[in-house]
C-alpha cells in the first residue's frame, strides 16, 4: 500500500490543473419577489440558482471544484434567479409551483449542499413562506 501513496498524491496534485468555470456572470433581472421569501432564496437557493455564487475556497480543490461547477451549472440552466424578471409570466407561475414542490418533497437546497451550509436548511417556517408565495398566484 505504501507504494502507491506517491502516486496518489501525483495525481491529486495533477487533477487540480484541470479547469472548471467559477465565474458569476451579471445579474440581469433579479428575484422581485417579496423580501422575506427572497432572503430564504439567497441563503438557501442563489449559491446555485444565481449569478451570485459564493465561490469557497474548497471550490477550488478537485474533485470537489468539478462537482459544485456542474452543480451551479445545472441549477443555472434549471431556473436562474438573476434572470428572473425576463421570464415569462407564464413561465414564473410553472416555476413558482415547480420550486415548492422540490422543497416540499426535500429535493430542494440539495443535501450536499445543505451538509456543509448548515444556514441553508430551511426551517418549517421557511417552508411555510415559500409554500405561501408559490400557491398565491
Amino acid at each position: 500500500m505504501n507504494k502507491y501513496i506517491p502516486i496518489i498524491i501525483v495525481v491529486i496534485i495533477a487533477i487540480q490543473i484541470i479547469p472548471t468555470n467559477r465565474e458569476n456572470p451579471p445579474v440581469t433581472a433579479d428575484f422581485d419577489g417579496p423580501a422575506e421569501v427572497k432572503e430564504i432564496f439567497k441563503t438557501s437557493c442563489y449559491d446555485c440558482h444565481s449569478n451570485e455564487t459564493k465561490w469557497q475556497w474548497y471550490h477550488k480543490v478537485a474533485p470537489t471544484s468539478w462537482l459544485v461547477a456542474y452543480n451551479v451549472k445545472e441549477g443555472r440552466e434549471e431556473f436562474n434567479f438573476s434572470n428572473w424578471q425576463n421570464i415569462s409570466r407564464s413561465e414564473i407561475l410553472e416555476l413558482r409551483k415547480k420550486i415548492w414542490e422540490e422543497v416540499k418533497e426535500g429535493k430542494m437546497p440539495m443535501k450536499i449542499h445543505t451538509i456543509i451550509h448548515r444556514d441553508a436548511v430551511l426551517t418549517k417556517e421557511q417552508k411555510e413562506l415559500i409554500k405561501d408565495w408559490s400557491v398565491n398566484l
